[in-house]
């Protein structure tokens, strides 16, 4: 098949893109017009049977207080929420009282700031669609050294013919985001490596702006500091709702690799949900040394030649029969592949705590949680395993449907182990669900405020 190289570069030129943006994507590409599937087969990989756990390091929080000062925390802040019915910056969306994601980061931010006497930097890695939206809401955290990078966008490419597709009727449909693993070409290519470490930055601490249990941990810091290691990933056991998410593995020569769902082969599917095989998950809160990174980067061109994941989609993911095409990814985790040195540590699942729909978001909003005084999102119950929520996704997949069926916000969950809600049902306030709740309405049916809904099956006629 003939290759388009030269059709890519042009497109990526006229599109003022940077050269090293450029590149990466060649990279990329070239991967797979060789063949390259971005598949890890199982044979080629071996599980990882024990990492570092985080309270085996308590003896580093001293070395981690001190490495503060050269410290940044970094939140990748690109998603709109589309799959959640968003239109704007995904951490606009409210998650506790009137407080959103930005809201709570800030104030989380802030504390630690007042905590430690530390000024570190708060850089945010936004995408073309949340970046004057972020830049315009922050205004009201003056007192916060909020810095920015922008995340560039590469060619959707026809799966046909491996062409870089035009798309007339919606030009901007012919682009893509690159994945969050663009961070490391987005710090050298925007200039901020290279003014870190002039000012004398050394370590960053970077995790998803949804996760608002990702906040900066001494430990793991001073471990990192007084070992010298150049890369730490955050992993955690995996459970049964973890099985689609990328685990961590290990080479036959002992570097870990992160293998995600999509570089997984059908035939090694089993093995990949396998939670005993492999036993932990990328939480995508990473930690990264600045000048090792920064002598890797040009080594290479100012991108790290991370590898591929192949997403298959169309033009117009609105319409199913618009061109089938090829969306080049690549994930900020996988670095750990890439990177000598590079080390995990296996933390609490308190650590981890994404909202990725409406179902994470009610447990998020619900007593289950509580924030403390250092703005810390914390279980009321320490190690109490969360309830598994199901939302009947024709009424509540959507932001503005959740929100007509919870006007007075989530219901009592602490006591639920699971809450299943089958067909249209709106809850009023002060709901309270105890062990598995069932409910499943034959039509438009109300829950009346302060009802207490036992462990079993509730028939709503």
């Amino acid at each position: 098949m003939q290759s388009h190289i030269p059709d890519i570069q042009t497109k990526m030129q006229t599109a003022a893109l940077d050269p090293a943006a450029i590149g990466a994507f060649i990279d990329a590409y070239g991967q797979l017009a060789a063949g390259a599937s971005g598949m890890l087969p199982e044979a080629t990989i071996q599980p990882v049977r024990d990492v570092p756990a985080l309270g085996a390091l308590d003896a580093h929080a001293a070395a981690g207080t001190a490495a503060l000062k050269k410290t940044i925390v970094l939140r990748l802040n690109g998603g709109l929420g589309t799959g959640m019915g968003l239109e704007q910056a995904k951490s606009l969306l409210r998650v506790r009282g009137d407080d959103t994601f930005l809201d709570i980061v800030a104030k989380q931010h802030r504390a630690l700031v007042q905590q430690t006497g530390v000024s570190l930097p708060l850089v945010f890695m936004n995408s073309f669609a949340t970046d004057d939206d972020t830049r315009v809401y922050l205004a009201r955290y003056p007192d916060l050294d909020t810095r920015y990078v922008v995340q560039g966008r590469v060619p959707k490419i026809r799966v046909d013919t491996l062409a870089p597709i035009d798309w007339p009727a919606d030009p901007e449909l012919a682009w893509c985001p690159p994945g969050h693993g663009e961070l490391y070409r987005v710090l050298w290519s925007s200039g901020v490596l290279d003014a870190l470490i002039a000012d004398g930055y050394e370590y960053v601490y970077s995790a998803n702006i949804d996760n608002l249990g990702a906040t900066i941990d001494t430990r793991i810091l001073g471990y990192m500091a007084s070992q010298q290691i150049p890369f730490v990933m955050e992993v955690t056991r995996r459970t049964e709702a973890d099985r689609k998410g990328g685990h961590l593995a290990q080479r036959p020569d002992g570097q870990y690799v992160l293998r995600e769902s999509a570089q997984c082969p059908p035939a090694d599917m089993d093995a990949f949900q396998d939670i005993e095989r492999h036993q932990f998950f990328n939480t995508n809160n990473v930690w990264f040394a600045l000048k090792p990174l920064r002598a890797l980067l040009a080594a290479n061109g100012g991108f790290l030649p991370l590898p591929i994941i192949v997403n298959r989609k169309t033009v117009d993911v609105r319409d199913p029969a618009s061109p089938a095409v090829i969306q080049l990814e690549s994930a900020m985790g996988a670095a750990i592949g890439l990177i000598t040195g590079a080390q995990a540590v296996a933390v609490p699942r308190e650590r981890f705590m994404p909202v990725k729909s409406c179902q994470d978001l009610l447990v998020l909003r619900s007593d289950c949680f509580a924030l403390n005084d250092a703005y810390h999102l914390v279980q009321r119950n320490p190690g109490q395993t969360l309830p598994i929520v199901q939302l009947d996704q024709h009424f509540y997949k959507v932001i503005s449907d959740f929100e007509q069926r919870f006007p007075a916000g989530s219901p009592q969950l602490q006591q639920c182990s699971a809450l299943t809600v089958t067909g249209d049902v709106t809850f009023g306030a002060d709901v309270s669900c105890t062990g598995a709740v069932t409910i499943r309405a034959a039509a438009a049916a109300h829950i009346a405020a302060g009802t207490q809904l036992p462990d079993g099956l509730h028939s709503i006629a």
